[in-house]
C-alpha cells in the first residue's frame, strides 16, 4: 500500500513534525523498531489542553487523541524518509489527563488507534495501553508514543 496516496485519498495533510522540548530526541530506530516519543495533541490552532471529566469531555479527548496520532506519523515520516518503511505499527502508549472518576481512557485512546487502521490498513492493528494521569506537560490533554517496526531502508 502506498502511504501517501492513502493519505491523499482521506484528505489528510501531516502536520510539520513538532521539534522537542526537552532533553531528547523525537525518534529513534533501534534493531527495525521505530521507537517515538510522547506527542502531545499539538493541533494546527495550537495546544489541546484540559483534563477529561473536569473541563473537556470525551470527544474532545477524542480529537485530541487523533492529533496526537497524525504527529505521531508526521515524526514517522521524519525519521524514516517515507511512510511506505513503516511495517506495522506496533504499539501506542496513550496518556489522557482526566479526574479520578473519568473511565473511559481507552475511549479516548480510539481517536489515534481508528486513525493507524485507516492509514495503514492491517499494519496498523496495534497493543495498546490507555492511562490517566492528573496532568501532562504544558497542560495537555492527551499524549501518545508509539514503536514501529520497520522495512530497512532501501
Amino acid at each position: 500500500m502506498n502511504i501517501e496516496a492513502r493519505l491523499a485519498e482521506l484528505g489528510i495533510t501531516l502536520p510539520q513534525p513538532a521539534a522537542p522540548v526537552a532533553a531528547y530526541v523525537p525518534a529513534v530506530e533501534a534493531n527495525g523498531l521505530l521507537h517515538i516519543s510522547g506527542q502531545i495533541a499539538l493541533a494546527p490552532d495550537g495546544l489541546m489542553t484540559g483534563r477529561l471529566g473536569e473541563d473537556r469531555d470525551l470527544a474532545y479527548g477524542v480529537a485530541a487523541a487523533r492529533v496526537c496520532g497524525l504527529n505521531l506519523i508526521a515524526q514517522m515520516k521524519a525519521a524514516l524518509g517515507s511512510l511506505d518503511r513503516v511495517e506495522r505499527i506496533v504499539k501506542l502508549g496513550a496518556f489522557i489527563s482526566s479526574t479520578p472518576d473519568f473511565t473511559d481512557q481507552p475511549k479516548v485512546a480510539n481517536g489515534a488507534s481508528e486513525l493507524m487502521v485507516d492509514i495503514f490498513g492491517e499494519a496498523g492493528k496495534h497493543a495498546r495501553s490507555a492511562v490517566g494521569v492528573p496532568v501532562l506537560p504544558l497542560g495537555a490533554v492527551v499524549e501518545i508514543d508509539a514503536i514501529v517496526l520497520v522495512r530497512p531502508a532501501a
